[in-house]
C-alpha cells in the first residue's frame, strides 16, 4: 500500500462495517439488559444468598440501580458512537485521523472501531 493513501479500501471498510455491526448488536443486547434491570424492581434472585449480603442489601440496590443506569447511559453513547463511524464509512472517511488526517492504524480500529484519533492525536490531547 503506498503510504500516501488518504482512506481504507472498500474491502478494510466492509470488514471495519461487519466488525460494528457485530458490535452495535451486541451493545444493544447489553444495553435491554441493563434496562430491564432497573425497570424490572431489584430482586435479582438474592433470597436465598448469605445473610451478610442481605443486610447490605437495602441501600445497595439504590446504587446498582443508578450504577446501571450510568452504564446504559454510556451504553447508548457507545451505539451512538458506533452508527457514526457506520456513517464514516458510508462516506468512506471512515479510519482517517481528525486531528493528522492519516489513517488510523488497522489493529486500533479492530480494537476500537469508533475511534476518530490515531495514537498520535490521542497522545498529544
Amino acid at each position: 500500500m503506498a503510504t500516501g493513501l488518504t482512506r481504507y479500501s472498500d474491502d478494510d471498510l466492509l470488514e471495519f462495517k461487519e466488525i460494528i455491526q457485530a458490535k452495535i448488536a451486541r451493545a444493544e443486547e447489553d444495553l435491554e439488559l441493563l434496562k430491564s434491570s432497573y425497570m424490572n424492581g431489584s430482586n435479582n434472585g438474592t433470597d436465598d444468598t448469605s445473610p451478610q449480603f442481605k443486610s447490605f442489601e437495602e441501600g445497595s440496590e439504590t446504587m446498582s440501580k443508578e450504577a446501571n443506569v450510568q452504564l446504559a447511559i454510556r451504553q447508548e453513547k457507545f451505539i451512538r458512537d458506533l452508527k457514526n463511524a457506520l456513517i464514516r464509512i458510508e462516506n468512506k472517511t471512515y479510519g482517517i485521523c481528525r486531528v493528522t488526517g492519516k489513517l488510523i492504524q488497522k489493529e486500533r480500529l479492530k480494537l476500537v472501531p469508533h475511534a476518530t484519533l490515531s495514537i498520535e492525536a490521542k497522545r498529544k490531547q
